[in-house]
C-alpha cells in the first residue's frame, strides 16, 4: 500500500531523531604524523594494536597444528579430485578420512589439556560425518543414475585428465558419440516412465531436479576438460570437435527435458523444488552438531517458543491499540519504512546505536578495529530473490528496492525492511553479531573455523537478539514487534525446515506457514523458503538460529546467573573459543571432563514431550 511523502518524511524524522539521540560519534582514526618521531616512545599509540602479552600467555590446543594439517591436506585432495559425483573421488576421500581416524586413535588422549581434548572430539566427529556424507552422495547418485546413465563416461574423462593420462582422440570421439545416443535413449525411458509404461524409468520430481543439476555441473566440467586439449592438439581437435559439439547439445537438451518434462518447470518459472534428506540424514546431521534431541522433539521446542512469542506479540499489539490482533499491529509497523535512498543512512544510525548500547552495558569486549573496518554494500534485485533482508559480516549487505523492480516488489521490499524490523536485526548481522564473530574467529583459535557450524554462528547472533531484549533494548511496542517478528520467524524456520526434510511439509506449505503464521510478505516468504531448500545451505542451517540461541541462553543461565562468570567474561570466552557445536562450548566454559569415547549428551531444554499425532515420532 502506498504512503504519502509527508507521512514517510515525518516517520523518518521521528525515527532517525530518536535514534540519533542514542548513538555514538564515529571513533576517530589513530592519529597520523607527517614527520618522523624523535623516538618510538614519543609516537602516539595506535589503539587498535592489542596488548601482545595477553596473546603470548594465551593457552593453546596441542592439536592446533594437527587440525590445520588435516584441513590443508583435505583441501588439496578435493582440488585434485574435482570431478562431480566421481566414484574415484569418493574412494580416495574415504581412504583419507579413515586414515585420519586411525591416526587420531594413536593420540594420547589422556595427556591432552581441555583445549586439545575439545579439538580431538571436533575432529573425530567431523571425520565420522564426512564418511556419512560420502555414503549419502553415493545413494543420491544411484537414484539419479537411471535418468543420466552416461554421466559416468563423462566423469571418467576428467578423472583420466587428473591422473595425467593423455587421451586417445579416436576413442574419446567414440565415447562422446555414444553419449549422444544414450542421452536420447534416457529421454525416451523417462518419457515412458511418466506414461506409466513397464519399459520406462519412474522417478520423483526431486530426483529429476537433482539429476538436472548434476548434469549442469558435469557439462561445466566437460567444457573445462575440452578446452585443455582443443587447439593445442591438432589430432584431438580433428577427431573430437564435432562429436563434442553434438554431445554438449545433447546434454543441454537433456537438462531442459528433465526440468520441463519431468519436473514440470515451464520457461521463465523459478519454482522451489526441495530435496529432503529424510530421517537417516537428519540423524547424521544432528549427531554432527551434538544435538541430543530427535527432530520431533526439536519441532516441539520450536512450537513452545512460537506460542510464547505470540503471547508477547499480543501484549505489544494491545499497547499499540490493536487489541489481540497482532497482525494488524504488525501491518502498521511495516508501514514505518524510510524513503527510497535512505536505507544506508538508517543502517549507519542503527549500527551506531547498537554499538553504543553494547559498550554502555559492558556486555562484551569490542576491539576498536572491528568497529572501524565494517563496510556497506547494496543487494541487487537478483540477490534479494534469495536474501530479502540484511546479510552481515565485515560487509553488511543492505536490502531495499531499486528503480528496476516491479511496483509490487518495491512495496514489499520496503515493508519487509521497515525501520523496526531493521533495528531488530542489524545487530545480528553486524555488532555484536556476525561481523564481530568473524573478526574474533580470525584472531582467536582460528584453526576451529574448520569446524564452522551455524549453531554457533547463527545461534550466537540470535542469542544476542534474546539478550538485548532482556536488557531493555526495545524502546517501544513497535520495537518489540520488530524483534518478536524475527524471533517468531526463527522458531518457524525450525518447524518448516525439519518437517520438510522429514517429508511432512512441502515448500508451498512452508511459504503459506510463513505468510499465515508469522506475517511475512509472500515474496519474502518465497525467498526464505527458496534459500532454505535449493541446496545452498545445509539441511539444519535454518533450524540452527533459534536452537543455537536457546543453547547459549541455557548456558548463560548456568554460568552467569549462577555467578560463576560475569557477563563480559561469558561473552568474551565464547568469541575467543572459536566456532564449534554449543555442546563443546559448554564443555570448554565449564571445564567439563571429556573422555575419548564421546561427549556426554546435553539436554539444554530439559526433557521434551512430543504430542501424539500424524507424522510424530
Amino acid at each position: 500500500m502506498a504512503h504519502s511523502g509527508s507521512i514517510r518524511a515525518s516517520a523518518l524524522a521521528l525515527t532517525l531523531g530518536t535514534i540519533a539521540a542514542l548513538t555514538l560519534s564515529p571513533r576517530p582514526l589513530p592519529a597520523q604524523s607527517t614527520t618522523a618521531p624523535a623516538a618510538a616512545s614519543a609516537a602516539p599509540l595506535d589503539t587498535t594494536v592489542p596488548d601482545l602479552s595477553t596473546l603470548v600467555a594465551r593457552p593453546t590446543s596441542e592439536l592446533r597444528d594437527v587440525i590445520e594439517r588435516y584441513a590443508t591436506d583435505r583441501g588439496v585432495l578435493l582440488r585434485r579430485y574435482d570431478a562431480p559425483y566421481s566414484a574415484e573421488r569418493r574412494e580416495r576421500m574415504r581412504s583419507f578420512y579413515r586414515g585420519w581416524q586411525a591416526r587420531l586413535q594413536e593420540v594420547d588422549f589422556d595427556a591432552l589439556g581441555l583445549e586439545g581434548r575439545i579439538d580431538y572430539h571436533l575432529l573425530a566427529t567431523r571425520l565420522r560425518y564426512e564418511l556419512e556424507l560420502l555414503d549419502r552422495e553415493e545413494r543420491l547418485f544411484r537414484e539419479m543414475e537411471p535418468l543420466i546413465p552416461y554421466a559416468g563416461k563423462l566423469v571418467a574423462l576428467q578423472e583420466a585428465r587428473r591422473r595425467r593420462e593423455m587421451p586417445d582422440p579416436m576413442a574419446v570421439a567414440e565415447t562422446l558419440d555414444a553419449v549422444v545416443a544414450e542421452a536420447a535413449a534416457a529421454r525416451r525411458a523417462a518419457d515412458a516412465g511418466l506414461d506409466g509404461r513397464d519399459d520406462g524409468v519412474a522417478t520423483s520430481k526431486a530426483t529429476a531436479f537433482r539429476a538436472a543439476a548434476a548434469l549442469e555441473s558435469i557439462r561445466s566440467m566437460l567444457e573445462s576438460w575440452y578446452r585443455f586439449h582443443a587447439g593445442y592438439d591438432p589430432l584431438f581437435t580433428w577427431w573430437v570437435a564435432e562429436p563434442y559439439g553434438r554431445a554438449v547439445a545433447a546434454i543441454e537438451g537433456h537438462i531442459e527435458f528433465l526440468r520441463e518434462r519431468v519436473v514440470g518447470i515451464r520457461a521463465g518459472e523459478d519454482p522451489i523444488i526441495g530435496d529432503p534428506i529424510g530421517a537417516d540424514g537428519m540423524r547424521a546431521d544432528l549427531e554432527m552438531e551434538m544435538i541430543a534431541y530427535s527432530p520431533a522433539e526439536l519441532v516441539a521446542i520450536a512450537e513452545s517458543e512460537f506460542a510464547a512469542l505470540e503471547a508477547e506479540m499480543k501484549k505489544a499489539s494491545r499497547e499499540m491499540g490493536y487489541g489481540d490482533d497482532w497482525k494488524a499491529a504488525l501491518e502498521k509497523v511495516k508501514t514505518l519504512h524510510v524513503e527510497p535512498g535512505r536505507q544506508p543512512e538508517l543502517t549507519l544510525e542503527l549500527a551506531r546505536e547498537a554499538v553504543a548500547f553494547i559498550e554502555k552495558g559492558g556486555y562484551v569486549t569490542l576491539p576498536p578495529l572491528a568497529d572501524e573496518v565494517w563496510r556497506m554494500e547494496m543487494l541487487s534485485p537478483a540477490q534479494q530473490k534469495v536474501a530479502p533482508f540484511f546479510l552481515g559480516g565485515e560487509v553488511v549487505r543492505v536490502a531495499f528496492p531499486t528503480d528496476a523492480m516491479a511496483h509490487g516488489d518495491k512495496l514489499m521490499s520496503m515493508r519487509g525492511n521497515n525501520v523496526h524490523f531493521s533495528r531488530a536485526v542489524l545487530h545480528h548481522e553486524l555488532i555484536p553479531g556476525h561481523h564481530l564473530q568473524g573478526f574474533m574467529t580470525q584472531r582467536h583459535n582460528a584453526h576451529r573455523r574448520n569446524f564452522s557450524t551455524p549453531f554457533w554462528t547463527e545461534g550466537l547472533a540470535l542469542y544476542w537478539e534474546m539478550f538485548l531484549w532482556d536488557e531493555g533494548f526495545p524502546r517501544s511496542p513497535e520495537d518489540r514487534i520488530g524483534m518478536l517478528f524475527w524471533r517468531m520467524h526463527r522458531a518457524a524456520r525450525i518447524i518448516f525446515s525439519l518437517n520438510f526434510h522429514l517429508g511432512r511439509m512441502t515448500p508451498e506449505e512452508a511459504i503459506d506457514f510463513l505468510v499465515d503464521r508469522v506475517g511475512h510478505e509472500r515474496a519474502n516468504a518465497e525467498a526464505e523458503v527458496r534459500r532454505s531448500f535449493i541446496g545452498t545451505y545445509p539441511p539444519l542451517y535454518q533450524a540452527a538460529y533459534m536452537l543455537g540461541g536457546l543453547q547459549i541462553r541455557a548456558l548463560y543461565r548456568e554460568l552467569v546467573e549462577s555467578g560463576r562468570m560475569t557477563v563480559r567474561e561469558f561473552h568474551d570466552a565464547i568469541y575467543e573459543g572459536g566456532t564449534m557445536p554449543i555442546t563443546m562450548v559448554r564443555a570448554r566454559l565449564t571445564g567439563q571432563e571429556l573422555r575419548r569415547d564421546g561427549v556426554p549428551p546435553w539436554k539444554f531444554a530439559g526433557d521434551v514431550r512430543v504430542a501424539a499425532g500424524p507424522g510424530r515420532e
